[in-house]
């Protein structure tokens, strides 16, 4: 017998270990969790092997009895190795929740190390093993290469934590291969597709590939979802609709918010991008179907189509009185949009009407500029849907100064449109908005007609100036007159300014 082995029975380390199993035995079964109890069978069924090993060494032929001695050493070795693992993994540092595959490496060190002693007992080293043949090593190094990849590149996924056990990931272009993460071990990573098929990617390709993490660094993940609006319909109106049916839908989260976004223009329609996000990635599937059910009733509620995937001609014979019809109902509009001003009430009904078709109408988009201070521009706006602000810029302030709301009915434009000088203010649309238009070649035709529609513009607009003169300090020299003089002021110029 080697003398080390024989040194470990006479001096009774043999004893010494079975104590040592049985008090790990016991510690695991009393700290470890319910549901992990069952590991210390592993200990206790190789312990109970040991002593069968150790039994059958005293009962079978000498020959066999250096066979069973190795054996029953190894097997005591291995419980010791088994038990001391699961009191340094599952125990001591159970709190840091040790990943499978570091279990695995930490079990596969302590049982090479069992093996190195035993093969020392046995009176062999085991460093000469190894350097015996240079081919067997580089044969055996090839073929354990791939295996060995996968086993760093497992290493370097738990170090650097891409992902976790539960995690959904994306880990190839193809939406089918979204999953959730059962297990990462040495060799491969479990991903449990939502087809309830399980995919198991070597740990080498996860090291090389993009993996999109839905779970992290929180569950709440965006969503998109596309449709196509008609041409005819102005963008504020579908987004409005669409915002409107996105409010409670099961799974859709109200903060952050959903909104829209005009996509593109394609040949059936305009695209919108609506976007929104859930906390449930495993029922996004459902979650998107419901968003798309709700948007398509919406949008047939409010009278939005939407367009086929086809080319139309739409042909139509228009009589003259029908188109003349139509002129005079877009006309009658305008009209009634034009008698919000108070200072062309002096108009006479047929003139009020004339001007009204001379006018245009013009689309804003919430945040846009309408006109800018500065500009010079003689046209006068007239609001018929929407709101729009204006903002005088103060030296020394931040942001411009608000000085007025304007709703439907109301209008601005004025002091410009009638005397040709530059915009005294900033007008900014706050929501979408239709203005009526009312250009300066038209209403010097007016006036030709009706010179004391001068002597009312320029009452009203001396009033406006003496508001302006109360929030700028950028107004004309004549502002800072009396009113009558300031009025006479601005009739000089109303005059001058159409030729009158």
């Amino acid at each position: 017998m080697d003398p080390l082995l024989t040194s470990l029975r006479q001096g009774g380390i043999e004893l010494l270990g079975i104590g040592l199993v049985l008090a790990m035995v016991v510690v695991l079964r009393i700290t470890l969790p319910e549901g992990k109890k069952a590991l210390v069978r592993g200990p206790l069924v190789l312990l109970a092997l040991h002593i069968v090993a150790y039994v059958a060494q005293r009962v079978v032929p000498s020959g066999w009895a250096r066979v069973f001695e190795v054996a029953s050493l190894t097997l005591l070795l291995a419980a010791i190795a088994r038990a001391g693992v699961l009191l340094l993994i599952d125990v001591a540092l159970r709190k840091r929740g040790i990943p499978k595959i570091i279990r695995d490496i930490a079990q596969t060190v302590a049982f090479a190390a069992v093996a190195i002693v035993v093969l020392r007992a046995m009176g062999m080293d085991p460093g000469s093993l190894l350097t015996t043949s240079a081919l067997l090593t580089a044969v055996i190094g090839l073929s354990l290469q791939e295996t060995l990849g996968n086993l760093f590149a497992g290493l370097a996924i738990q170090m650097q934590r891409p992902f976790e056990v539960g995690d959904w990931i994306q880990f190839d272009p193809d939406p089918k291969l979204i999953g959730r993460v059962l297990e990462i071990n040495w060799r491969a990573t479990r991903v449990l597709t939502l087809d309830e098929i399980e995919v198991i990617v070597p740990n080498g390709s996860l090291a090389k590939a993009p993996i999109r993490n839905y779970s992290k660094p929180t569950r709440v993940s965006r969503r998109s979802v596309y449709v196509l609006g008609p041409y005819d319909q102005p963008p504020h109106k579908v987004h409005d609709t669409v915002l409107a049916a996105m409010r409670e839908i099961p799974g859709v989260l109200e903060s952050p918010a959903p909104d829209i976004l005009t996509n593109g223009f394609h040949e059936s329609g305009v695209e919108y991008w609506i976007r929104y996000y859930i906390d449930a990635f495993p029922r996004r599937d459902v979650i998107d179907g419901a968003v798309r059910d709700r948007v398509w009733y919406a949008l047939r509620r409010a009278g939005i189509i939407i367009p086929l995937p086809q080319r139309t001609v739409h042909m139509r014979e228009v009589s003259e009185a029908t188109q003349a019809a139509a002129d005079q109902r877009s006309i009658a509009l305008r009209d009634r949009a034009l008698r919000s001003v108070d200072f062309l009430d002096a108009l006479p009904d047929g003139e009020h009407r004339r001007l009204a078709a001379l006018t245009e109408q013009r689309s804003y988009a919430a945040g846009e500029i309408v006109v800018q201070e500065g500009d010079q521009i003689d046209d006068l706006f007239i609001v018929e849907r929407g709101q729009v602000v204006v903002m005088l810029d103060r030296p020394g302030e931040e942001h411009d100064v608000v000085i007025a709301r304007l709703g439907p009915g109301k209008f601005f434009g004025e002091i410009e449109f009638i005397t040709g000088e530059r915009r005294y203010a900033t007008v900014k649309a706050v929501t979408a908005c239709d203005l009526l238009v009312v250009g300066h070649q038209a209403l010097q035709e007016i006036l030709q007609r009706s010179p004391a529609l001068a002597e009312r513009l320029s009452k009203v607009l001396a009033e406006r100036v003496e508001e302006l003169e109360r929030h700028a300090a950028n107004v004309p020299a004549e502002d800072t007159l009396d009113p009558e003089t300031r009025r006479s002021h601005i009739l000089t110029r109303i005059r001058r300014f159409f030729s009158l």
